[in-house]
């Protein structure tokens, strides 16, 4: 019973302060949203992708499938022993590969979902359900090709109609559309295109090979002991039931998923951050505010630990309220990320919302486990208030040593910077977690250290509002005179800030590393590329048509291969022509002249290995293939050649066909020559095979910051929300400071201070704390920006730049966007009503 009355007293407190509780509620709602938003997301995403394999390998008892995915598949002796095997019915074996569908001389867009070119089996080869076809029929020869119902809706083609397909390896192929299938995957983009199974065969194998085999049991032979005797006979080989085949698929999405849910909640994680200091400054000034109203109550005869309850009591409100709000919030903004997405054109799949228990449970959790944890330190030190003190006038304004926390953030500092710069020297993953450490503890020692931090810096600023007079000088004073106050809503913006710089420096980075590379390394006149963003290179086609263009001089397309040195996989480039005359690299030992056997490798990967030029090595296949080689050359690490460079003999070797292609090819042009006229004749050469871009250096440089651009608007949205509740703690602060100065703004208005004077001080006072903020905020980002950045040149940010034009734009921002925040807050003190506020006890 006791508790009771306490209980009604925090209630009525809660409602008798509604735009204080808006705006506390606010802040945790901001919170919790992108934690509930990225689940509700990313379990949409599993669901759908759910329902859609479910339909996958239906009425299939064993696959046998390659363990890697681009290797050559699975070999025709290794088909014939399966369809030898006792207990085996029927042995589908199945072809495909990636294409590019094409509609009046245009790619049909996709965004980042697959366009795959299959083989169609009838009913009587087939093992798995049939397709169920909505118009015309399957494809009957060579030629014909079937499409599923949201490819068809997305090129905008019909049975009868005529159509070019462009296959990687084997260039364009005229056909002609037979039938539209429905399949469970209709959404997000995705093309699946059926050809008559001969032509498949010629057009993503090499004659020897299959993709997968699905296997249909014979009756009475259970399918788990025909999956057991193929396992023990296929030791180099995935061996699944159905079943097992679609947990798979669903483990892979699940593992690709992951990487989007954790990138979503570590923003989410930011934005709660951001929020918390938001929410215990909050809390922080509604205790010193209400101090002498507290005392009150301890003189009247409320204990310590009712004190405590009752502040506790209102931040658990705040808190559940707060994240019922955020967990609905998180919905809409679900939806919205997912718009933003497709947006993009990233080709995802769309379903109904997926509102999870964990998801609810989460978010309900974290909103007041961190509302509460924000309200306990000052609920605690509220009740350690000794009542006659507190209810002294100049109680309220005086303030603990800033010394403790000052020491404690300095030594944080230079354990921070440390860590940062011994993080620096190295790279890899284990570098960049010192950073990381090097990171948190300099957030935490300027969290700690800021309100010390905040006198010397906003006096330093004095400068810039030194015009407005005394003004001027009141908003200074008025915003050093509480440091803590200051530093907490600086922090916000703080936090908002360094995450905005550290990206920038990232995206500035990487287009100067390009750039170099490029200047430096790239001797030829003209690139040939695939289309933006996507794993489908340029035709092999087009390298002998560029070849043909007058003018031309030297034509050297570059592949990719992936191979196995012991037990871990390389990624290499293959050349097809002299590299010499197109780049510029540095042979440090040995020769750049390959033979069929031979590869060079880069000097990093040499020393790992311990190889030497002319030294004997086994290299191993995606297919388990051993292949000896010798090392001919050695060569000055190069983010243009990798870690290892193979010949054409090798590649032809160990790519499947349906992988084949050129991820560049290099031109230059003869002495003299006229390069606008060639480019003009380039692209004509090119025509046919529409993906293929015609670029200059220059051209190919803005063509990579492009995506540059996009994935950091994408990173930029995201941040948006911790700038905006940064934005939102400003207006949330500056309210109630102008709760806690009433009186002190009654008595300059009793004593002539106009309105408009009185809006000016917030306005500038606000400003100062905006930019106090984002200076303390870039100069961190810059640090910790290098810091990362550094560790990064294993990946090819070899040269870091500082986009400074960027950061001047930000911070003068940030003193636009302090004004904005207290128009509203300065309304509020310039209507406050002088003699009614000087009579306030």
């Amino acid at each position: 019973m006791a508790a009771s009355p306490m209980r009604k007293v925090a209630l009525r407190n809660l409602a008798a302060h509604k735009v204080r509780l808006f705006l506390t509620v606010l802040s945790v709602v901001l919170g919790t949203a992108f934690i509930s938003g990225s689940f509700i997301f990313t379990d949409t995403l599993q669901n759908t992708f759910n329902g859609i394999f479910a339909d996958q390998a239906k009425g299939v008892d064993v696959r046998v499938s390659p363990k890697e995915v681009q290797s050559l598949g699975i070999p025709q002796d290794v088909v014939n022993k399966i369809v030898a095997t006792p207990g085996v019915r029927t042995a589908a074996p199945a072809v495909n590969g990636p294409v590019v569908l094409l509609k009046d001389g245009h790619a049909v867009q996709t965004g980042g979902a697959p366009t795959i070119g299959q083989s169609y089996l009838p009913p009587d080869k087939a093992v798995a359900q049939p397709d169920k076809f909505l118009l015309g029929g399957p494809p009957t020869e060579p030629g014909e090709i079937a499409i599923n119902k949201g490819g068809a809706d997305r090129a905008g083609l019909h049975v009868g109609d005529k159509t070019t397909v462009l296959v990687p390896s084997k260039g364009n192929i005229d056909v002609t559309v037979s039938g539209i299938y429905d399949i469970s995957s209709n959404t997000g983009g995705f093309i699946a295109l059926e050809f008559d199974d001969s032509q498949a065969r010629q057009l993503f194998t090499d004659g020897q090979h299959v993709a997968y085999v699905d296997i249909a049991a014979k009756p009475g032979v259970k399918a788990d002991d025909l999956r057991d005797t193929l396992k023990k006979a296929l030791p180099d080989y995935k061996v699944q039931d159905g079943d097992q085949v679609r947990a798979d698929m669903k483990a892979q999405l699940g593992n690709a998923l992951k990487f989007i849910n954790y990138f979503l909640l570590a923003f989410g994680s930011i934005a709660l951050l951001v929020g918390t200091f938001i929410i215990y400054n909050t809390f922080s000034m509604l205790v010193a505010q209400r101090l002498r109203e507290l005392a009150l109550l301890r003189a009247i005869g409320a204990s310590r630990g009712q004190i405590s309850r009752s502040v506790v009591g209102e931040s658990l409100i705040v808190g559940l309220i707060g994240s019922a709000l955020g967990l609905a919030a998180g919905v809409g903004l679900a939806f919205g990320l997912s718009g933003l997405l497709n947006a993009f054109k990233l080709g995802l799949p769309t379903g109904t919302m997926q509102l999870e228990p964990r998801t609810v449970l989460v978010a309900l959790g974290v909103g007041v486990v961190v509302t509460v944890a924000s309200a306990y330190a000052p609920a605690r030190r509220a009740s350690r208030v000794p009542p006659v003190e507190a209810m002294r006038e100049e109680f309220a304004s005086a303030g603990e040593s800033l010394r403790l926390r000052t020491m404690i953030g300095a030594a944080l500092a230079v354990a921070g910077v440390a860590l940062v710069v011994v993080g620096a020297r190295g790279t890899g993953g284990g570098a960049a977690t010192v950073v990381g450490i090097g990171a948190a503890a300099l957030i935490f020692a300027v969290l700690l250290a800021s309100p010390a931090l905040s006198r010397p810096v906003l006096t330093g600023l004095g400068f810039l509002v030194r015009p407005f007079g005394p003004i001027g000088r009141m908003a200074k004073n008025n915003a050093i005179r509480n440091p803590r106050r200051t530093a907490a809503t600086a922090f916000a913006l703080t936090l908002g800030l360094m995450l905005v710089t550290a990206i920038g420096m990232l995206g500035s980075s990487a287009k100067a590393s390009i750039s170099d590379l490029v200047d430096k390394g790239v001797t030829a006149d003209y690139i040939l590329a695939g289309p933006p963003g996507q794993l489908i290179g340029v035709p092999l086609a087009a390298t002998p048509a560029v070849q043909q263009v007058p003018g031309v001089q030297d034509v050297v397309a570059f592949h990719g291969i992936a191979l196995k040195v012991g037990d871990k996989q390389v990624t290499g480039t293959v050349p097809e022509g002299p590299m010499k005359d197109v780049l510029n690299y540095d042979v440090r030992h040995g020769t750049d002249q390959l033979g069929d056997n031979d590869i060079m490798v880069s000097e990093t990967y040499a020393a790992e290995h311990n190889w030497k030029v002319g030294q004997q090595v086994d290299v191993t296949s995606l297919d388990f293939k051993k292949y000896q080689v010798t090392v001919a050359g050695v060569y000055k690490d190069t983010q243009l050649l990798g870690s290892l460079v193979a010949p054409m003999a090798l590649y032809e070797k160990t790519v499947p066909p349906s992988y084949q292609s050129s991820f560049l090819v290099l031109l230059k042009a003869k002495p003299g020559a006229n390069l606008t006229t060639m480019r003009g004749d380039l692209v004509k050469a090119t025509e046919k095979y529409v993906i293929v871009q015609v670029e200059d250096r220059n051209d190919f440089k803005g063509a990579q910051g492009k995506q540059i651009d996009t994935l950091l608007a994408i990173l930029y949205g995201l941040l948006a929300l911790a700038v905006v509740i940064a934005i939102l703690g400003i207006v949330n602060t500056l309210a109630l400071s102008v709760v806690e100065r009433r009186r002190e703004i009654g008595m300059l208005r009793a004593v002539g201070m106009q309105r408009p004077q009185v809006r000016r001080s917030i306005y500038l006072e606000s400003m100062l704390i905006a930019v106090f903020g984002a200076l303390v905020g870039v100069l961190l980002g810059i640090g910790l920006g290098e810091g990362f950045l550094r560790t990064l040149k294993d990946l090819g940010i070899a040269t870091i730049a500082v986009p400074w034009g960027q950061i001047v734009i930000m911070v003068l921002a940030s003193g636009v966007v302090g004004v904005l925040a207290a128009l509203w807050p300065a309304v509020r003190a310039a209507h406050t009503p002088p003699l009614a506020a000087i009579a306030d006890l």
